[in-house]
């Protein structure tokens, strides 16, 4: 299938669309509350012009569990510090655990052997009350933090609902991260108690962890008590330290308490980046989260009881809270722990087939790393139950959509999903009652006051513009943690647009209300007045077969003609000669534009990534630009630091000529 930006894909059903929850949803507000929307443009506009009563609403619609009423829904509606509901008290682990009476899977785990197990409802309540029994007997209070050094394993889970129900505040990061890089996040909020495994499996072969657990109890003094996730029987050699698994075993079962705390109490504690200084630690809130992933999970990704909700993420990314989310809609949440493409790179499909998943969550580079490998899932397993697929983490190229109808089920709803870390979910993405055009994310979330904007703060359509949310939304971060003046907070989105939420990205939004994302507004090049996002470059250069990946770096500077550089990732039989470059530059020409050709192409062995699946042009740029390597990319936050090396090595044949 050959496509091109808009081309229709998909439309729903008749049935698909009265059998959504946004259409049951919308026949809701006209029953319960009096509010008539046509459409989903319609309800959108209502929930971004009336937003106290739309968020109100929710409290109702998702029956959601609290112990004292709001005064206000929302103080104000100034950004940042908008404060919603005000005097309200609740849990976010009393609404996670609210179908706790229902005996089907909550969570189904799997691991790189393929020993499927299932963990009820009822044994997750049980397990989360003994977890939090165990976090209280160690001292464990409101407002303590406990921190987790933790794979995507069910205690990962169980040990956040136990945090949560005590009132204390959750961080993770996963084992893959070096000590140093979990020093830079932990080392900032002086955790309690820490969990943590032993070592982990991935790609086949056993990581090894007891030396990293060992150099974070040593360099957190705050640390009182590690509990340790661990397969043997024998007694944890490390300090302060006792077997999660006997610890359980021996705490009684009883009936799980919910410490009942403000709307706005933090909840846990995410991390940016990472990519440049420490980590900024995100701080967001019971009630925010409870909200915007009832609404998220439910409406938008169209979640339900029966479902089987799975994400591909590790407890390192905002997606692995976003998950852990879904069970607020009374699915199944899918929990898988390994390598993506180990064996075999149709493994997550297999898992799929398997499991009897029915939304399907990845990202952009996994679905462009099937592509390259030649893979056609759906001449292999049954993939016919996944009604749903989300890609996130980076724009999916019109390839990309065409390749997913192709390859793995051509009647599914295909939901590209844009958010991030600092708001703990996608708000822009899956509307399940609207069709879907290829390489575009179907529109702004309900609650979502989503625009473009340009240099003077003007929204523009069907123009690329900066990505800005204009009105306030619960999950917003509280704060960040050591920031009491909010002067760092302030400074990271809303110097920019006063009292106006800059996101980062380039986002053009079309008359339909159609949404693209064309990459980080701080990496776009901007060539003789005109300016694109590097998404474009790349969506061109990794459609050749000789490609496997590439980098794109403007060192444009004051004073100084830009010079772009593109780097390519080649297949290993493949050179890069004069005709694939004219190649390269002819279809940019074709395809882009003439003034955004490189001006030079070098062959790298690797492209750098963050933990999260990111590229790394501004650490990367601010490298070949003369900073010191050290303080324009933390290793720790790579998903492969030795990318890092090239870069160095190449920033000094810069200098010298």
């Amino acid at each position: 299938m050959s496509l091109s930006e808009g081309d229709l894909l998909w439309t729903p059903s008749k049935e698909v669309i009265a059998a959504s929850n946004l259409e049951h949803y919308r026949r809701w507000l006209a029953t319960a509350r009096g509010v008539r929307c046509g459409d989903y443009a319609a309800l959108w506009r209502w929930s971004v012009t009336q937003i106290e009563d739309f968020w109100a609403s929710l409290f109702d619609y998702f029956d959601i569990r609290f112990s004292q009423r709001w005064t206000t829904v929302l103080d104000s509606r100034t950004m940042p510090g908008a404060r919603w509901f005000s005097g309200a008290h609740l849990n976010y682990a009393e609404n996670i655990l609210a179908h706790a009476s229902d005996n089907s899977p909550a969570l189904i785990y799997c691991d790189e052997t393929f020993d499927v197990q299932a963990i009820s409802w009822h044994a997750l309540t049980d397990a989360v009350g003994r977890a939090a029994n165990v976090l209280r007997a160690l001292g464990v209070k409101r407002g303590d933090r406990v921190a987790a050094y933790l794979p995507n394993i069910p205690e990962a889970v169980i040990a956040l609902l136990a945090t949560a129900s005590v009132g204390a505040i959750w961080s993770s990061c996963s084992p893959d991260f070096g000590a140093r890089g979990v020093l830079d996040r932990f080392g900032q909020i002086a955790p309690k108690v820490l969990v943590a495994v032993d070592g982990y499996r991935y790609g086949g072969k056993w990581h090894d962890r007891r030396d990293e657990v060992h150099a974070l109890i040593d360099a957190l003094p705050s640390v009182e008590h590690v509990l340790l996730v661990t397969d043997t029987d024998a007694p944890p050699s490390l300090p302060r330290t006792a077997s999660w698994r006997q610890t359980m075993e021996h705490q009684p079962a009883s009936a799980l308490a919910f410490e009942q705390v403000p709307f706005d109490h933090p909840l846990w504690i995410l991390y940016s980046s990472g990519t440049t200084g420490l980590p900024k630690p995100i701080v967001q809130s019971h009630g925010g989260i409870v909200l915007e992933h009832a609404k998220a999970t439910t409406l938008h990704n169209d979640l339900r009881s029966g479902d089987r909700f799975f994400w591909y993420t590790s407890t390192g990314w905002m997606m692995w809270n976003y998950l852990v989310g879904g069970l607020l809609s009374g699915a199944s949440v899918v929990l898988y722990n390994g390598s993506p493409t180990h064996p075999t790179p149709d493994v997550l499909f297999r898992l799929a087939e398997t499991i009897g998943v029915t939304y399907f969550g990845t990202s952009a580079a996994f679905i462009a790393a099937c592509m390259k490998a030649g893979i056609r899932p759906n001449t292999q397993y049954d993939l016919s139950g996944i009604r749903a697929l989300g890609s996130t983490g980076s724009p999916l190229s019109t390839d990309g959509f065409a390749w997913v109808y192709d390859c793995i089920n051509p009647t599914l709803a295909l939901e590209s999903l844009s958010g991030g870390t600092d708001l703990c979910t996608a708000f822009i993405g899956g509307v399940r009652t609207q069709a879907i055009y290829a390489g575009e994310l179907q529109g702004a979330s309900l609650g979502a006051s989503v625009a473009a904007f340009d240099d003077s703060g003007s929204p523009i359509i069907d123009q690329v513009g900066e990505l800005v949310i204009t009105q306030p939304l619960p999950s917003m971060p509280i704060r960040f943690w050591n920031d009491e003046d909010g002067t760092r907070y302030r400074a990271s989105y809303f110097e920019h647009y006063p009292g106006i939420w800059r996101h980062g990205d380039w986002i053009k939004i079309n008359a339909r209300g159609g949404c693209i994302i064309y990459g980080r507004s701080d990496s776009t090049i901007n060539r003789q007045g005109v300016r694109i996002g590097t998404a474009e470059l790349y969506r061109v250069i990794e459609s050749f077969p000789e490609i496997l990946d590439s980098l794109v770096i403007d060192l444009e500077m004051l004073g100084r003609e830009s010079h772009l550089i593109l780097f390519v990732v080649l297949r290993e039989d493949i050179q890069l000669d004069d005709a694939l470059k004219e190649q390269i530059k002819s279809r940019l020409r074709r395809d882009i534009s003439p003034r955004h050709l490189p001006d030079t192409i070098e062959v790298i062995p690797r492209v750098p990534y963050t933990l999260s699946g990111k590229k790394m042009e501004v650490p990367i740029r601010r490298i070949l630009l003369g900073m010191d390597a050290e303080s324009a990319a933390k290793r720790e936050a790579m998903r492969n630091p030795e990318a890092l090396d090239f870069f160095i090595h190449y920033q000094k044949h810069l200098r010298d000529t």
